[in-house]
């Protein structure tokens, strides 16, 4: 589990850096046409990440395959960078002005929430609250690697913007 808690720690610690490299009105610039703020970005990640938590940390059932059998699957399809997915509206971001301090504490929260999890839970066990469509119901291993992987997918574009604003 150690490998675990390190990569999940990295990733979210990642997403914070960046988003903290931002001065705090450029949290809320729109870098380019059709693209999400910083602080939008954060906020889809916050609403996802801690969704993830929830569910990680909510009912659970055996489970009757291997306990990382999605996980290739779930780092292909996120990390495929050439792909634009269409966020679920439940994780979209308002159109409003975002505090960065904010962001970044419920970001801390969250990844401390993920740490916790994954050092006092069986991670063998399959979440029952949630049915994730196209791979279906996730072992906890597989939510939290879908939580670092989304992440990452979420700190390439954070970087994206961050240096379409050209931020010095």
């Amino acid at each position: 589990m150690e490998k675990v808690i390190k990569e999940a720690d990295e990733t979210l610690s990642a997403l914070e850096n960046v988003l903290a490299q931002f001065e705090a009105p450029q949290v809320n610039e729109v870098p380019f046409e059709g693209s999400w703020t910083a602080g939008q970005l954060a906020e889809h990640m916050i609403l996802s990440n801690s969704g993830f938590l929830q569910v990680i940390n909510g009912p659970v059932t055996e489970t009757d395959k291997p306990a990382d059998l999605m996980v290739g699957e779930i780092r292909k399809d996120f990390l495929n960078f050439d792909v634009k997915y269409d966020s679920p509206k439940v994780i979209c971001p308002e159109d409003k002005v975002y505090n960065q301090s904010a962001l970044l504490k419920n970001l801390m929260e969250i990844r401390a929430g993920i740490s916790t999890s994954i050092s006092n839970l069986d991670l063998t066990k399959t979440c029952s609250s949630y049915e994730l469509p196209g791979y279906g119901y996730l072992t906890r291993l597989e939510a939290i690697y879908f939580v670092i992987y989304h992440t990452q997918r979420h700190v390439h574009q954070l970087k994206n913007i961050y240096n379409k604003l050209d931020i010095n």
